[in-house]
């Protein structure tokens, strides 16, 4: 009696024991599907946000080409007539802002020839005009149609580290309308960086750190947000390094169209000079003051006429000390005006001077 009671014991055990783990099992699966059905809701999320970002810029995207009159000639038969030929190459990238309007980087146009821009449909329009912007490395392209499709600008000062981002532009001046992801990685940078074959180098100050992939060719393409808003325009990467490219900020475009709109060009202060600035390093191993020293003075230009002369180091203007932490001469003369006045301390031969110096517009470069 006592050992069938043991068993019916036994048999109740294994009986709820085998329903335990099965209610066990079942939870698991439940859990690995509810796993498994959010990674894929945010992979076809995240998926369908590059899609419509690219459905929405894209046709908004343009890509920058150059005919140029090429010279070859035979080294090895000094006889024969050198031949001109007339070769078609794509060389940059650039966004719609306005009916005729296209924004690129100024080192995209800056080389002599016959500029054309490519729509999104293939469609070739000669360009008209070209207006630079050196102290950005911008320039707005003029071609006379009307009806394309302009890009919505966003805000640059909004930008979060992290933040998803798109490029759209032409690799290698080959592939039209390629479309790279990534991330920011970073804001606020200051950069001297530059594109072999597109032949450029400059400081870019404030600029947007990407590891989205930015190519020769993608330059004066559009970084776009999630929302499918232009937040920067792509300009360089650093070279040696992977994934590591830079964007301009769009606030600083908007503020130049605000003055192109204004005035029909770019209408910036101008000294005239040509200068490298010595860091604070440099001047204690050289026993010189920190400041902009003067490499070449442009002819008939605001510093020429002031008197400022090659091998002078402008180390305050007009009452601001110039320091590469302060970010140099250029920083100081952007926050002028054409026509102001201004008083810039130069140290030559060991002594200091002060010249007078009036402010002209920036050529057209």
């Amino acid at each position: 009696m006592g050992f069938r009671r043991l068993m019916r014991k036994l048999i109740l055990i294994v009986v709820l024991l085998v329903a335990f783990l099965g209610i066990w099992n079942a939870l698991l699966l439940q859990n690995k599907e509810i796993k498994l059905t959010t990674e894929k809701v945010k992979i076809v999320s995240e998926e369908s946000v590059v899609i419509d970002i690219v459905e929405k810029v894209s046709p908004s995207v343009v890509t920058v080409g150059i005919k140029q009159r090429i010279i070859n000639f035979d080294p090895f038969n000094i006889f024969q007539r050198p031949q001109a030929t007339q070769q078609e190459q794509d060389i940059g990238s650039g966004f719609i802002v306005k009916d005729g309007l296209i924004v690129t980087n100024k080192h995209v146009v800056d080389a002599p020839g016959e500029y054309k821009v490519i729509t999104h449909d293939g469609r070739k329009y000669d360009v008209e005009s070209i207006y630079r912007d050196p102290a950005n490395d911008i320039a707005i392209v003029q071609i006379n149609v009307r009806g394309l499709k302009p890009v919505e600008m966003g805000d640059s000062s909004k930008i979060k580290v992290g933040q998803l981002v798109v490029a759209v532009g032409t690799p290698l001046g080959e592939f039209r309308g390629s479309v790279t992801k990534g991330i920011v990685s970073g804001i606020g940078r200051g950069i001297t960086a530059g594109f072999p074959f597109e032949g450029f180098a400059e400081r870019l100050d404030n600029v947007i750190q990407t590891d989205a992939a930015i190519n020769p060719g993608n330059s004066g393409g559009p970084l776009v947000n999630s929302s499918a808003q232009v937040i920067g325009v792509n300009t360089a990467i650093a070279s040696g390094a992977e994934n590591i490219g830079f964007a301009i900020p769009i606030n600083v475009v908007k503020d130049a169209l605000d003055n192109f709109n204004k005035t029909g060009g770019f209408v910036r202060p101008y000294l005239g000079v040509a200068y490298r600035m010595i860091s604070r390093e440099l001047s204690i191993l050289n026993d010189l003051p920190e400041g902009a020293y003067v490499q070449q003075v442009v002819e008939d230009s605001a510093a020429a006429k002031a008197g400022i002369e090659e091998g002078d180091i402008i180390i305050q203007f007009d009452g601001s000390k110039i320091t590469q932490a302060n970010g140099g001469l250029a920083e100081v003369i952007a926050k002028k005006k054409v026509g102001d006045s201004v008083t810039i301390s130069v140290w030559r031969d060991g002594k200091t001077l002060e010249v007078t110096a009036t402010l002209v517009s920036a050529p057209n470069q």
